[in-house]
């Protein structure tokens, strides 16, 4: 299978995308450091559409001074030999810094409603950063589809309510969780992982589970978030950002289970912050 061919222009994208046009064209949104999970988003966009870009590209803008965009690994090389390798890649948008925020850049796009709470908590940037780019990204690919996965669930949220209020024709959707064989979700910064931190690192899946049974079995809400935080300190996480139960489509917070929830979380091990979500 012929490796997908990588632009690093709109004006390049646009020029090869124009032949696709009137077939359905899908886009996967990538910060690049590919895994399983990034491929399976892929397969999901084949099953639905006929020319499937994915896009490479390190946001800065979703980045605060603290964190870590200067060492978030950058392998493009070695993600277009997987996407080659796994078939179903049309096309790569691997563009510069400098062409998604050429000098002189001064938009940003806010979205309200599900970027409340949670995530904003302890990242107030971050948003902001994800849906002007997205918006950026949706903007110079003109797909009818974007795959993003449910890892990033609030994310997904912000993104269905971003293409929902400005109209855009692009169908969002979502595609499972892929974990690894102890349940811990893929994730690019799993890569940062010590031995020791990898393994407490898989216990988040597995006390995720437990309080979706409690709940189940009618355990109150605010001690299932109580019990979650204090397991996973008992479990070696360094610190917890949240436990937490809402409301599936609208990240509402929630006090019974009267309706569809999810629970969120999201944890230091060492140095690296990871997130994961599982429905009750």
């Amino acid at each position: 299978m012929s490796a997908p061919q990588i632009v690093e222009t709109i004006a390049a994208l646009r020029t090869r995308l124009a032949a696709a046009r009137g077939a359905r064209i899908g886009l996967v949104p990538t910060m690049g450091a590919l895994h399983e999970g990034h491929l399976s988003l892929v397969r999901e966009t084949r099953k639905r559409a006929d020319t499937v870009v994915v896009s490479i590209f390190v946001n800065p803008a979703q980045f605060a001074p603290h964190e870590d965009f200067d060492r978030y690994p950058r392998t493009l090389e070695a993600d277009a030999g997987k996407l080659a390798a796994a078939g179903g890649t049309d096309l790569i948008f691997a563009p510069p810094v400098g062409e998604m925020y050429p000098r002189g850049y001064a938009t940003t796009i806010e979205v309200g409603g599900p970027s409340r709470g949670l995530e904003t908590d302890f990242r107030p940037h971050f948003f902001a950063g994800v849906a002007t780019i997205v918006t950026k990204l949706l903007l110079a690919v003109m797909p009818d589809m974007a795959t993003f996965g449910e890892k990033d669930y609030q994310q997904l949220l912000v993104v269905r309510r971003l293409a929902a209020d400005l109209g855009l024709a692009t169908e969002i959707v979502g595609a499972a969780i892929i974990r690894e064989s102890d349940g811990l979700a893929m994730s690019s910064r799993n890569a940062y992982l010590t031995p020791d931190e990898r393994r407490i690192a898989g216990q988040m899946n597995v006390v995720l589970k437990r309080l979706a049974a409690k709940l189940r079995n009618g355990e109150p809400i605010a001690v299932a978030e109580a019990d979650g935080r204090r397991v996973l300190l008992n479990a070696g996480f360094a610190s917890v950002d949240y436990v937490a139960v809402r409301d599936t489509k609208t990240l509402e917070a929630l006090t019974s289970l009267d309706r569809p929830a999810r629970i969120l979380a999201a944890a230091k091990v060492g140095g690296t912050r990871l997130i994961d979500n599982m429905a009750v």
